[in-house]
């Protein structure tokens, strides 16, 4: 079974490089491998390689490596939410994280820190993504059950969006309601190193919390009082994976909005070839994101539309249709027994 892991693995890390390297060369002007290399091996080019080097450096690099960290951190996360709360439907937003982190990073635009400070909007966003934490545990209880969870993250996500609109409704800036709206379809559009530089910490660290807390999610498959029973702190399991769920979606959403969906798709098609044991599809589930988001960033630069589609709109047309697919197998799985 590990060396099958394994050969699904390099299968996934070699699409991951082939969509990538797409993402590199196809845009508004096309750039060929031979045009990569030569400007890898000969900087001191002439004016059209110079131009190509510089939209591959400063636009197209950055974008590529925020999709990856951004699919990494979403279906990562997806993955741990759902072998948290034993909830095949579940999706990270559904602790409230997302548009908390939203909230966080509205706010800072809506006040202008965005001008005096470079990192007011990831780090408002994170801040309110650990806040939906703490609040979460404090409605849910430490010993709150999976059902109570789920309600208080649904408490905590209508509480943010409602704040977002209150937002917009308060704002009499055109120009900064504007910034926000379009912010808040997602978008990798314009972004820059500096973005990435942002996000990197936040992701890396939400990330690194969730993957060293995997091992500790097959304890629940077993149901969490016999989890509990056995020794599995299931608080400090639940603690572990929120926060760093927290860390990793502010970071996300920091830079690139709210993104849906990416958390819900990548662990579903993951499992069938990695096993249905929690801590397997993790990384499984992350590399697919990383998939997904490059692959949907590239199709929207494929499409010939006037104005560039927003990342948030195409995953949400996307992964919509794929949970009224889930909903509708899983109401057949039901009527067959």
């Amino acid at each position: 079974m590990q060396r099958k892991d394994s050969k699904n693995m390099i299968v996934l890390i070699g699409i991951l490089l082939l969509v990538g390297f797409a993402s590199l060369m196809v845009g508004s002007e096309f750039i060929s491998p031979m045009d990569m290399v030569r400007w890898l091996f000969n900087r001191d080019a002439g004016n059209e390689e110079y131009l190509n080097a510089l939209i591959l450096s400063e636009i197209r690099a950055p974008r590529l490596v925020l999709a990856v960290l951004i699919g990494f951190a979403l279906g990562l996360s997806g993955a741990a939410v759902q072998g948290l709360l034993q909830n095949g439907l579940a999706e990270p937003s559904i602790l409230g994280a997302a548009n908390s982190a939203a909230l966080g990073a509205v706010v800072a635009i809506y006040i202008g820190l965005t001008g005096t400070l470079s990192f007011a909007v990831p780090l408002m966003a994170s801040a309110g993504a650990l806040m939906s934490v703490i609040l979460l545990f404090t409605l849910a209880g430490q010993r709150g059950d999976t059902l109570r969870l789920i309600l208080a993250g649904f408490a905590i996500s209508a509480f943010a969006g409602s704040g977002i609109s209150l937002t917009l409704n308060l704002s009499d800036n055109y120009f900064a309601a504007l910034e926000i709206t379009y912010w808040l379809l997602g978008s990798l559009e314009n972004r820059s190193w500096s973005h990435v530089g942002l996000a990197l910490p936040l992701i890396f660290v939400g990330c690194g919390l969730m993957l060293s807390g995997g091992k500790k999610l097959d304890a629940l498959i077993l149901g969490e009082d016999t989890a509990f029973s056995l020794g599995a702190n299931i608080f400090q399991i639940r603690g572990q994976l929120a926060v760093g769920m927290a860390l990793a979606i502010g970071g996300a959403v920091a830079v690139a909005g709210v993104i849906g969906f990416v958390g819900l798709v990548a662990p579903h098609i993951m499992r069938p070839f990695f096993g249905y044991m929690p801590s397997r599809a993790l990384l499984p589930s992350a590399i697919f994101g990383s998939i997904l988001l490059v692959a949907a960033d590239l199709l929207i630069r494929l499409l010939p539309t006037m104005t560039e589609l927003k990342l948030g709109v195409v995953t949400a047309l996307l992964g919509v249709p794929f949970f009224i697919y889930l909903l509708l197998r899983g109401r057949g799985l039901a009527r067959s027994t």
